[in-house]
């Protein structure tokens, strides 16, 4: 049990309760973690104590009530750091998304509530005791995810759970108990019962804490969970299950990256239409923010995806078509669109499909950034604007953004244009084409 160190705070923690004629045991994952070899810094606390005990004992400046309906106090430490203390508890009732709870319980009625053996682990520090009544170390050791007690009764408790034991077994490359597996797959229809927010949440997990997170897709659709909660990725192909593998999580290599979290949301969708990516994150309450730019990214790569990789694989790429593709997916997103496909094309490669090599995405990526601020991609770029239109006698209206969208283009191509004498002087020629354009043209 060398592995089983808490922090000095939550021995002084700990120690306190103690004193105080309380047991406090460290509970959760952080001992699963610590057993698994890893160096938690966040220790839950179990103790008979009851919340308004433990906030006697450690004053109400360093107490925070949390969650007093659930027995869970925060204690704050001398750094200001919340350690949350919860009082022994059993479930009285559940109706799979909420649950009452009694206090009152013991140390082994309070493991006995939890979800999996692996999380149903206590340790003492007071006198080194590991508490461990359904065999979590072992299924540690050989790798296993198992429900605690009756599966099927821990899933009706709370429904969230069969999408838990699923993100600790891709997580930890763990397998999942053949019972417990069953009772996820019995489980998948009710998962209806979950709220949004509890979903994307897990989905949100999964995509920052699973080095690979194809294999918990791939569990999510084939117990048919993903079909339930996200009908529009019912049938999610390999390609694009693989293509999620390709993408580095937050956090990965120490580099604390969010938007890789909202690549990997992105990727999901690739082969989904557009306005389904929309509905879908809504649905799911994710953020305007998150839902923009997973919608943009799926959008520019149905609408320019093919193109570019046909290009890059002929080795047939302008300097003109990285800026005109620059100009199309945009400044904001074109590093998030670029790491997607290629995360895309190395999922196809794998799969024995015809797709560009990473080599040519980083020269594309490397030919992008150089003109990333410096290339006119966009109308606000340009030398002039619609007062100089309007100064050069054109009459405002509608026409003023095609003539600056046209323009545009041709700075795009050369870059030299983009001075308000050139600009100025190629206006007739500009005007006309447009005037002698049919109505529904696009410019």
């Amino acid at each position: 049990m060398h592995r089983l160190r808490p922090t000095p705070s939550v021995l002084d923690i700990a120690s306190r309760l103690e004193q105080a004629g309380f047991e406090a045991w460290c509970v959760g994952g952080a001992i699963r973690d610590a057993l698994l070899g890893g160096e938690p810094l966040d220790w839950d606390l179990a103790s008979p104590a009851t919340p308004d005990q433990v906030r006697e004992i450690f004053g109400r400046r360093r107490t925070i009530p949390v969650g007093i309906a659930f027995g869970t106090v925060s204690v704050l430490d001398e750094a200001g750091v919340p350690h949350e203390i919860t009082t022994f508890r059993r479930d009285v009732r559940t109706d799979g998304r909420h649950a009452e709870v009694e206090f009152g319980a013991s140390l082994d009625d309070d493991l006995a509530r939890r979800d999996f053996t692996i999380n149903a682990i206590a340790f003492r520090p007071r006198t080194s005791e590991v508490r461990d009544p359904f065999g979590g170390q072992d299924d540690i050791k050989a790798g296993i995810v198992r429900a605690v007690g009756d599966p099927e009764q821990r899933m009706r408790e709370d429904r969230l759970r069969a999408l838990r034991a699923i993100r600790f077994a891709a997580r930890y490359r763990f397998a999942i108990d053949s019972a417990t597996l069953d009772a996820i797959r019995e489980s998948a229809h009710h998962l209806t019962r979950l709220s949004a927010e509890r979903v994307q949440q897990e989905l949100v997990k999964t995509m920052q804490q699973v080095d690979a997170p194809s294999g918990a897709l791939r569990m999510w659709r084939d117990t048919g969970a993903l079909g339930v909660l996200v009908p529009s990725l019912g049938a999610v192909d390999e390609v694009a299950l693989a293509t999620l593998d390709h993408l580095a999580r937050d956090g990965a290599a120490g580099r604390d990256l969010p938007q890789r979290t909202s690549n990997r949301i992105a990727a999901m969708f690739l082969d989904t239409p557009p306005h389904q990516v929309r509905a879908a994150m809504s649905d799911l309450r994710f953020s305007k923010h998150e839902t923009n730019w997973a919608t943009h990214i799926v959008e520019r790569w149905v609408r320019l995806g093919p193109g570019i990789g046909e290009a890059l694989g002929a080795d047939s790429v302008s300097d003109a078509d990285a800026r005109r593709w620059l100009a199309s997916i945009g400044r904001l997103h074109a590093g998030g669109f670029l790491r997607v496909a290629d995360a895309r094309w190395q999922a196809m490669r794998a799969g024995g499909l015809s797709a560009p090599s990473s080599a040519a995405v980083r020269s594309l990526h490397k030919r992008m950034a150089r003109g990333l601020f410096s290339a006119a991609v966009e109308i606000g770029d340009l030398a002039i604007s619609g007062d100089d239109l309007r100064r050069a006698g054109i009459p405002a209206g509608p026409i003023y953004a095609k003539i600056l969208h046209a323009l545009l283009e041709r700075v795009i191509e050369n870059p030299a244009r983009n001075t308000p004498e050139a600009l100025l002087a190629s206006l007739p020629q500009v005007v006309a084409a447009l005037q002698e354009s049919p109505p529904s043209a696009k410019h």
